[in-house]
């Protein structure tokens, strides 16, 4: 029986476990090469076909399989253009502590906020601080005295902004995170303070310092747990699930997580919350349980879980029956993909990219921030035009720092499973290419848009930090999925215009 979903409230929290990080983990290729060499294609006289640069691909893909990278790597170089250079590449500057190693401009900057700092002068404090971080963001002491300056000055939640961006962008750097952590700390964001822990030992799994932050994150989180009692007893807390996978069946709401059940799923962990709700959605959304299509998913997204480290979690991944491009993590490391997902990608290496990134929003905790603060919803009236399905409905409203911090490490996992670094990046660009000249979007690019200056972004991660971008493609298996999963939607898609075109 077919139905219709009208509407759509979602809102969850995920919480709890941290436990052995590993990023160390690596596939035998080498996932990153010299610098000089990550973005230099073979040259070519003359352009390739699509069909030319295909075949090419698979037939690295063969010798790849063989264990012979060298020969595979020279025929994708043969076959991938280079980045383009004509877009500016929005790229991360190396972090820097000296002064004396700022422009000109910039040591005016930090000469006259240091001097107003002195005199308590507010405009020769802000002023100069703000363009500071804002021109020269590798200088970390500009952060962190403008950071301290904002919190002087009882603009807390300013300080607290400042510092996510910040640290978004530098998350090794302890100094810098330090200053986060005790921010929060101060106004008593436990699990705020917990999560800017935990993300310094993610993304820096060999620092001596994961032991002192590891402490540090297991604490506040004890805390935050703390106070979530006293809440439940004091009958005060929030009821950030309420509804937390609603939805409408002829004009009628049923929320499916009540408010008890939100307090004791939040103190039970993260995983007891993704479960819940992952169980409920699974009852109502069509999903596919084709062994060869489930199993192709299943492979790639453990491969890449499993470099994700949260051993905590139990990672499962569901195929929905729905041929428009959605996807999202649950707590937990419960990941559900329209099949649209894979028919829109190109090889494995796309799908792998766009699986890393959703992987890296729950691996970094992203949706407990969400709901912590009650915007984890979905805009009816913004997605209902793409589509009808529940899953189609589900769109995270991640922040531009959550993203950015997603495509770092997505694309660390990427090209550390073995996978051509530039997957995701290839996948907006051909989604953006798509996209012009239409009049509506896909779900999933609402929250990820597939911009220049995201693309850009993109390949800024991957030239900086030396990724490789001639690893496994996976060409000849993805389009034999696409083609079973193509199978399978058209199939069903007759199944309901024959019920549709019975007599009543």
């Amino acid at each position: 029986m077919n139905i219709c979903y009208k509407s759509l409230l979602f809102s969850f929290s995920l919480l709890l476990g941290f436990n052995n990080i590993n990023l160390a983990r690596v596939s035998a290729y080498p996932t990153s090469i010299a610098q000089n060499q990550v973005n230099q294609p073979t040259s070519s006289t003359q352009p390739l076909t699509e069909t030319e640069r295909q075949k090419l691909l698979e037939e690295g893909d063969k010798l790849y399989l063989g264990g012979q990278y060298t020969a595979a790597q020279e025929l994708y170089r043969q076959a991938k253009p280079p980045f383009n250079r004509n877009q500016s590449v929005i790229g991360i500057k190396p972090a820097i502590y000296d002064p004396q190693k700022l422009t000109p401009a910039g040591k005016v900057y930090w000469r006259i906020a240091q001097a107003g700092l002195k005199q308590g002068l507010e405009s020769k404090i802000f002023i100069p601080l703000k363009s500071l971080v804002e021109k020269y963001p590798e200088f970390i002491p500009g952060h962190i005295e403008y950071a301290k300056a904002l919190k002087l000055y009882n603009r807390e939640s300013e300080a607290l902004a400042s510092l996510e961006r910040a640290t978004s962008l530098y998350p090794t750097e302890p100094d810098l995170v330090k200053t986060s952590i005790n921010s929060h700390e101060t106004a008593k964001r436990w699990l705020e303070a917990s999560l800017a822990a935990r993300h310094f030992v993610i993304f820096n799994p060999n620092s001596p310092q994961v032991a002192e932050f590891t402490k540090i994150a297991d604490e506040d989180l004890k805390r935050f747990q703390s106070s979530l009692r006293v809440k439940q007893r004091e009958n005060t807390i929030a009821n950030v699930l309420t509804g937390a996978v609603s939805y409408a069946v002829s004009g009628n709401f049923f929320g499916l997580i009540s408010g008890i059940e939100t307090t004791a799923l939040l103190l039970q962990g993260e995983s007891a919350v993704g479960e819940k709700i992952a169980a409920r959605l699974k009852d109502r959304l069509d999903l596919i349980t084709d062994p060869e299509v489930s199993g192709y998913v299943d492979e790639i997204g453990n491969k890449i879980a499993l470099i994700g480290g949260r051993k905590d979690f139990k990672y499962e991944f569901y195929v929905v029956k729905d041929d428009s491009l959605n996807a999202f993590a649950l707590p937990g490391g419960k990941v559900f993909i329209n099949a649209g997902a894979i028919l829109k990608a190109n090889s494995e290496a796309e799908f792998a990219g766009l699986l890393a990134h959703e992987i890296s929003h729950a691996v970094l905790s992203h949706g407990f921030e969400l709901a912590t603060e009650g915007s984890l919803t979905a805009n009816l009236g913004q997605f209902l035009p793409y589509g009808s399905t529940l899953a189609n409905l589900i769109v995270l409203d991640y922040s531009r720092d959550m993203e950015r911090q997603a495509d770092i490490l997505g694309t660390r996992l990427l090209a550390n499973s073995g996978y051509a670094a530039d997957g995701l990046w290839n996948l907006m660009i051909t989604l953006d290419k798509e996209k012009e000249g239409r009049s509506f979007s896909f779900a999933w690019l609402s929250s990820h848009p597939a911009t220049p200056e995201r693309i850009a972004y993109l390949q800024g991660i991957i030239e900086q930090y030396g990724y490789n971008r001639y690893g496994f493609e996976g060409i000849a298996r993805h389009r034999q999925i696409k083609d079973r999963l193509q199978q399978i939607i058209d199939k069903d898609k007759l199944r309901q215009r024959s019920e549709t075109d019975e007599p009543k």
